[in-house]
């Protein structure tokens, strides 16, 4: 019985809709002609309201019929997807604040809050700066001269460090030289004695060690980041006696017969550099072995831990060896074979669970092999006399090869700070003769 009525319902609305209009239409008559004797308000007034009465009765015009089932219907499920709009929109907005408040507190510096705040409690500004108040591993910071010319030491007395400012308050400065052991994993695979670090051979702090250290140069540094947080300062160094060779190659990369490029050279290198198949060829070059000796050195802006550190050294070698496979499709590559594997998780075997707190070391040497080690110290200054120890090394040269690429050469770094830091420091070796830069270190 329920359907029949369902039915006549339906055939009823159409017809109820036109008398209702013809109703509004014969109203809008009566009114029209009550008020005939002006013309002017019969002209001005009845076709305006007969037009709003009829609109607003027309079907689709926004009013629909309260006995039309479907027109109930539609218009129900109208307000619910309204209202469950409204909802998502406001889910959305409040996990977003949510998540920008974590982000907030994660990038929170407390060091230099509390430092503000001593400032502020103690009333009055130090007149000395605050590299000159700073103190690395240990020593006190001093400033030499100002502007361009100026030079940041820590200590005094003989054993002064130069250092390099990093822009950034969290690990500040970085030393322009370091020494490193001479041995690789093939002469030396006990643990490495002595601090290895920025003292200098034969100093107090690293007493007869000239025979196993060796001085490596900073070439450029630049800053780490994931969306807009600091991760950690990253610095290239080479082999003090491996700059002339770096040189060389640079500068006969452009011009075979010069000795150092001019302005035009030296903007063309940089670009090449900065290319993502340019740079690939011209990296390519120098790292290929035996060749050069080189280090990265990096240093937290926050505690984090190896298992981070390594999910983005691992994932620096898988854009690499995606940009191969990328250049040569269909071709099998040097990195798809089952040894390239097995070394890619022996590297992952070597940075296990511990933490690597604020203002650590952690070194990746290559030496002229391609052999990779891993060094490894805590905070110089909060654990005076401990060792850098060798978490582990890697004899295949494939591994720090792509890991180097991942700062330098590619389409996307890891780091567009350290990568641009690097080539402006190319560019000032290429800019003097070759064999110059090593003599100037010295």
């Amino acid at each position: 019985m329920a359907l029949p009525q369902r039915q006549a319902m339906r055939l009823l609305s159409p017809r109820m809709q036109c008398l209702s209009k013809q109703s509004a239409i014969r109203q809008a008559r009566f009114i029209s002609s009550r008020y005939s004797n002006s013309t002017s308000r019969s002209v001005a007034t009845a076709p305006a309201a007969t037009s709003s009465i009829i609109d607003q009765l027309t079907p689709g015009a926004g009013t629909r019929n309260p006995l039309d089932v479907r027109a109930a219907r539609v218009e129900y499920e109208e307000q619910k997807q309204y209202h469950l709009q409204r909802m998502r929109t406001a889910g959305m907005g409040l996990l977003l604040t949510f998540g920008a408040l974590a982000m907030i507190l994660f990038n929170l510096d407390l060091d230099s809050i509390e430092q503000a705040e001593n400032k502020r409690r103690g009333g009055q500004q130090l007149d000395a700066s605050d590299e000159a108040n700073a103190r690395f591993q240990g020593k006190e910071v001093h400033v030499i001269g100002a502007g361009d010319g100026k030079r940041i030491v820590a200590g005094s007395g003989g054993q002064e460090i130069e250092l390099v400012e990093t822009g950034t308050s969290s690990v500040p400065h970085f030393p322009r030289t370091i020494y490193l052991p001479t041995s690789s994993v093939s002469a030396a695979p006990t643990p490495i004695p002595g601090i290895v670090g920025v003292a200098e051979p034969n100093s107090r702090e690293n007493p007869g060690n000239i025979a196993n250290q060796e001085e490596y140069t900073l070439v450029g540094l630049g800053i780490r980041t994931v969306m807009w947080i600091q991760v950690y300062v990253v610095g290239m160094y080479v082999r003090t006696t491996d700059i002339t060779t770096l040189q060389a190659k640079l500068v006969k990369h452009i011009n075979p017969t010069a000795s150092a490029l001019i302005p035009s050279e030296k903007e063309d290198l940089k670009k090449k550099l900065l290319d993502a198949d340019e740079s690939r060829a011209i990296w390519g070059e120098l790292l290929k072995v035996p060749g050069i000796k080189t280090a990265f050195r990096i240093s937290p802006t926050r505690s984090t831990n190896f298992s981070h550190l390594r999910d983005g050294f691992v994932s620096g070698i898988n854009n690499r060896t995606g940009e191969a496979r990328a250049l040569t499709p269909g071709v099998v590559t040097e990195y798809d074979s089952e040894e390239f594997g097995r070394s890619v998780q022996d590297l992952k075997a070597i940075f296990k669970g511990s933490n690597a707190p604020k203002g650590s070391v952690l070194v990746l040497s290559r030496d002229e092999n391609g052999t990779l080690d891993v060094l490894y110290q805590p905070k110089p200054e909060e654990t005076k006399g401990k060792e850098m120890e060798r978490l582990g090394s890697l004899a295949d040269e494939r591994v720090s090869r792509l890991l180097w690429f991942g700062y330098l050469a590619g389409a996307k770094v890891s780091s567009q700070g350290a990568r641009e830091g690097v080539v402006n420091g190319c560019m000032e070796f290429v800019a003097r003769p070759v064999g110059s830069v090593e003599t100037m270190v010295h």
